[in-house]
């Protein structure tokens, strides 16, 4: 049996024991008064000692000697425990749970098997706790449950008796069973209408125990390595985090919506058409899992701390929806994108309206039959790479000069437009790029990377450029002149190679406004880039500029392009 949830906490167990010596003589009477088993205070006598001598406790030391928390409970660790008496935890149920727990032996970790977790660590404590008269404390459950201790009962459960004290701790015996409330991650298994999405959270791709080396007891150094005396592992789950949602935290309130069955499965038939990955990419079938289920349950749990019911009138904000501008530019490249924000969410067609909704120890599990989120709102978003960013221009064209040399035909130069400019706020990000020509004898070429594009779904992609006034309110009439552009894109196909496709062979470009051209319309890549760290990425644009010399002669265009982003828009019908 792993010992993580014995040895968690040496330094807390000393100065809680400590906390235990200085009673007033008030709290004495009341101890003394209180501990009538004949075994309490005895040097030597142990939790353990004293519950499997008493005829009452018989079902519940069944149980946890059949768990192995005989040797825990007969240690010198320090608990509290409420135990069940045979009144109110008959011999049937304590073999029930005894066959439960050998059912699951050895296919989940101990401390998730399901015996141990609902029914013995919720009926046991860490650290030395007494009640008096006056009591009313929370105190934190082996499980991690919160409960309530007053002064005669436990989370509503009365005591029989109480304040019993042994050499590791004290005991209490209790007439009903404590209640085990689970949380939003717990209730996903044992809802069978949450089937698929609790196969997604509990895969152990995500969630799995982790030895913690901080919190383990070291015993020495044997071959160069650190021996453990005491090994602490902890279960943690890699959704939690990319979600910003601790489902299993007691600490925590959450409003989460859970697709039934039903609704996954067609979620899932639909979505992963959007993430298929070309047969190259590094992990591609975790990556073909993982996506489309991401993207199902991305968005859909709501803190409450920042939702009270006031605020839910108005809108609900998901975990991953950032509410400051800046953070929404950084991400999306507009601060006035709000994915994963959902507007008048109680409204007849709002995201937290027609569910069935199920009280957990941590929030509410909202189970939904009627789909209301829209993936335009989560997943499927608007994609602005802004010219001026770092790592988007892969590169210029060049030619190699007299010394053999290879030299850029362009120069780009980051232009920025101040706020008593015309053209302010009209230009995204208020900057773009101006690529001026070093070399006035040819056309310029200049290579985009696009990333985080989904597969098979409609694009509307275009090309936007921004005038010369942007930058200078006084440019003059030669620099303002339109230029020809041709634009193609590149991308993969299914076996990696890379595909061109010619989008618009020359376009002419509108001076003294930002111009939005529009490249193509629902194009759709066969396959997907989201959530790739490339140093390459697979997707480009490269803009050509197409001005003839007699073009340049007669100061009709020019060859300098100012292109401001590229923006990949989803197409609607």
């Amino acid at each position: 049996m792993k010992r993580s949830h014995i040895y968690k906490m040496v330094l807390g167990l000393a100065i809680a024991a400590l906390t235990q010596t200085s009673c007033s003589d008030e709290w004495d009477d009341h101890y003394n008064g209180t501990s009538t088993d004949p075994a309490a205070g005895v040097i030597g006598a142990t939790l353990w000692d004293a519950i499997q001598k008493d005829p009452n406790l018989s079902n519940f030391a069944s149980v946890v000697q059949a768990c192995g928390y005989d040797k825990s409970l007969g240690g010198s660790q320090v608990f509290t425990v409420f135990a069940p008496t045979n009144s109110c935890f008959s011999a049937e149920e304590a073999q029930k749970l005894i066959q439960a727990y050998n059912e699951e032996k050895g296919k989940v970790d101990d401390d998730e098997n399901t015996t141990i977790k609902e029914f013995i660590q919720n009926h046991i404590a860490l650290y030395n706790y007494s009640v008096s008269p006056s009591s009313k404390d929370t105190i934190v459950m082996m499980n991690g449950k919160y409960a309530l201790m007053g002064a005669d009962n436990i989370s509503g459960s009365k005591y029989l008796t109480a304040n019993q004290h042994y050499s590791n701790g004290v005991l209490f015996t209790v007439g009903d069973k404590i209640g085990f409330f689970s949380n939003l991650f717990e209730y996903m298994r044992k809802d069978s209408d949450l089937d698929s999405i609790r196969s997604f959270f509990y895969n152990p791709m995500f969630y799995r125990s982790e030895f913690s080396p901080s919190e383990s007891v070291a015993g020495g150094i044997e071959d160069g390595k650190t021996v453990y005396l005491d090994s602490v592992f902890r279960l943690q789950n890699d959704l939690f985090s990319i979600l910003d949602a601790r489902l299993n935290a007691e600490d925590s309130t959450y409003l989460m919506v859970a697709p039934t069955n039903r609704v996954w499965k067609e979620l899932l038939e639909e979505y992963e058409a959007y993430f298929n990955y070309d047969n190259t990419v590094n992990d591609r079938d975790s990556l073909v899992y993982t996506m489309p289920r991401l993207a199902i349950t991305s968005g859909t749990t709501f803190s409450r701390t920042f939702n009270s019911d006031v605020s839910l009138r108005d809108s609900a904000i998901s975990t991953l929806a950032p509410t400051s501008g800046l953070v929404r530019e950084r991400l999306w490249g507009n601060d006035s994108l709000h994915y994963y924000e959902y507007f008048h969410p109680l409204s007849p067609n709002g995201v937290l309206t027609g569910t069935t909704d199920v009280t957990c120890s941590n929030g509410t599990m909202m189970k939904s039959d009627d789909w209301k989120f829209d993936k335009t709102n989560t997943f499927f978003q608007t994609i602005i790479i802004e010219a001026e960013r770092a790592g988007v221009i892969r590169e210029v064209s060049t030619y190699t000069n007299a010394k053999d040399e290879k030299e850029e035909t362009i120069l780009p130069r980051t232009r920025y437009v101040l706020s008593d400019n015309a053209f302010y706020k009209q230009v995204s990000n208020n900057a773009f790029v101006e690529f001026e020509p070093r070399r006035s004898t040819s056309n310029h070429t200049v290579v985009f990377n696009i990333t985080n594009v989904l597969s098979n779904i409609g694009y509307d992609i275009y090309l936007v450029t921004a005038p010369a006034l942007a930058n200078d309110s006084n440019a003059t009439a030669i620099q303002r002149l339109p230029t020809n552009l041709r634009c193609t894109l590149g991308f993969h196909d299914q076996s990696g190679a890379e595909q061109k496709e010619e989008l618009v062979s020359s376009v002419t470009t509108q001076p003294d406004i930002c111009d939005h051209i529009l490249l193509a319309e629902n194009f759709k890549f066969p396959v997907c880039t989201y959530g790739l760290y490339e140093n390459m990425p697979q997707v480009t644009l490269t803009v050509e500029t197409r001005v003839s010399s007699s073009q340049l002669r007669n100061n009709s265009h020019t060859r300098t392009m100012r292109i401001d982003c590229i923006i990949l828009k989803p197409h609607q019908e």
